[in-house]
């Protein structure tokens, strides 16, 4: 009885021993599924918050790529050029008087020399002057083309660089010794120098213009009495200044010089009346016979100046079209005084200056608004400023105006030889447009 009550005992602790250990065995596997899970919880937060990471670096990337600046794209039939070099805004462009080179100037402190003869070509060259300590705002050539004038924005003053040609046919550039005295109270809007070599304009902003020598010696101080000026410049001549402002008129000085070339006095000459309203700009033609000018009124006027105005004769007015215009709007007339040319902010009109029709439209032409325009002495291309870039387009309207005073100087002309050669010369001219209108453009 006794040995099977202990049989019983027996087994009955095997079978505890049994389920104890089958116990112990399950929680140490439900341990290591636990330990295991917790690891696979890490590892995935873990991934997540690389991943994380890792999108929101790309997204600040992708940001950081959209806020940089994209260069303003332009393309147009007439565009001949984008010369691209500087680094900062265009703010003032100059054609040499003997047709060779573009100057430009930005807020990158340098002026840069580009050759015209490479306006056609792939590759845009450019020789560049550093301004020291400075950045020039405005830049114009001597009439010699070999030095050019700036205005200088931190200094207040003119600076001289003269252009030293090398022996490989390129410039070095040398700025002179001192800069101008210092002498304006307001911004300054322009500078030139004569043709003739005898003085240097500088005008700014309030009703003031000085008239310099060479070396900066001060010659004489205008008043324009125009409340403000908006503009002002020196014609081609080399005779007159002229300004205009918030009065609807332009005024003309001559600078006379006696016949030893000692500076005289400023006489007044004429006055441009006829607008409505403030004048924003103005132009002259190459031979200063004629002028253009823009103002608030929303038109431009085109005046004959080829006066005596010593014997009170006063310029009359040829032509008068509406435009759009704005403030800071320029006016450019081609040197045989066939095309105007009117920016209004980033866009530009050209006109055709004997009729006053619309020839072209051009739109967005620039990222910013247009800083300067201008033509060159041969009235070949137009050229202008407005951001980074300067645009050069052919001046197609002005060969279909040349072609059109040809045709009717064809209709009256008399003898067979002079009909012989102005119709060479249509054929010519009209042979030189299509060339310029098959040419891809930039």
């Amino acid at each position: 009885m006794e040995a099977a009550a202990l049989v019983a005992l027996t087994l009955v602790l095997g079978a505890l021993v049994v389920l104890v250990a089958l116990a112990m065995r399950r929680r140490k596997e439900e341990k290591t599924e636990e330990t295991e899970q917790r690891a696979a919880d890490g590892s995935a937060e873990s991934s997540s918050a690389k991943g994380s990471t890792s999108r929101k670096q790309k997204q600040e990337k992708q940001r950081s790529r959209k806020d940089k600046p994209v260069q303003h794209s332009f393309s147009h039939p007439l565009l001949a050029a984008s010369l691209k070099g500087h680094s900062g805004n265009v703010t003032c462009l100059d054609f040499s008087s003997n047709g060779k080179y573009l100057a430009s100037c930005a807020d990158d402190r340098t002026v840069r020399i580009w050759s015209t003869k490479d306006f056609l070509e792939r590759e845009h060259k450019c020789l560049r002057a550093n301004v020291e300590l400075d950045h020039a705002t405005l830049v114009r050539f001597s009439p010699d083309s070999r030095a050019f004038i700036t205005w200088l924005a931190n200094g207040d003053t003119i600076r001289i660089f003269k252009m030293m040609k090398k022996d490989d046919g390129t410039f070095s550039f040398k700025a002179a010794p001192e800069d101008f005295p210092p002498k304006h109270k307001a911004p300054i809007i322009n500078i030139g120098i004569a043709e003739t070599g005898k003085f240097i304009m500088s005008a700014s902003a309030d009703t003031t213009i000085l008239i310099w020598d060479l070396k900066g010696e001060l010659l004489a101080s205008i008043n324009t009495n125009q409340m403000t000026n908006s503009y002002a410049a020196v014609s081609p001549c080399g005779r007159f200044v002229a300004s205009c402002g918030f009065t609807p008129d332009v005024k003309v000085w001559e600078v006379c010089f006696g016949k030893g070339g000692e500076f005289r006095e400023v006489a007044r000459a004429f006055d441009l009346k006829g607008h409505s309203a403030g004048v924003h700009a103005f132009a002259f033609s190459n031979d200063s016979h004629k002028m253009v000018t823009v103002s608030k009124d929303g038109t431009w006027k085109l005046w004959n100046t080829n006066v005596e105005y010593k014997k009170q004769q006063d310029p009359y007015l040829l032509k008068t079209v509406p435009c759009s215009s704005s403030e800071g709007s320029r006016v450019a007339l081609s040197p045989d005084a066939r095309v105007v040319a009117i920016s209004d902010g980033c866009n530009m009109a050209l006109y055709d200056a004997a009729g006053g029709m619309l020839e072209e439209e051009l739109l967005g032409v620039h990222g910013e608004d247009i800083t300067d325009l201008r033509f060159d002495v041969n009235s070949r291309f137009l050229a202008c400023s407005g951001d980074k870039a300067i645009r050069v387009f052919h001046n197609a309207p002005g060969y279909r105006a040349a072609i059109r005073d040809m045709q009717d100087m064809l209709k009256k002309a008399q003898n067979k030889a002079m009909k012989q050669r102005l119709q060479q010369q249509i054929e010519d001219a009209q042979s030189a447009l299509d060339t310029v209108l098959a040419a891809p453009s930039e």
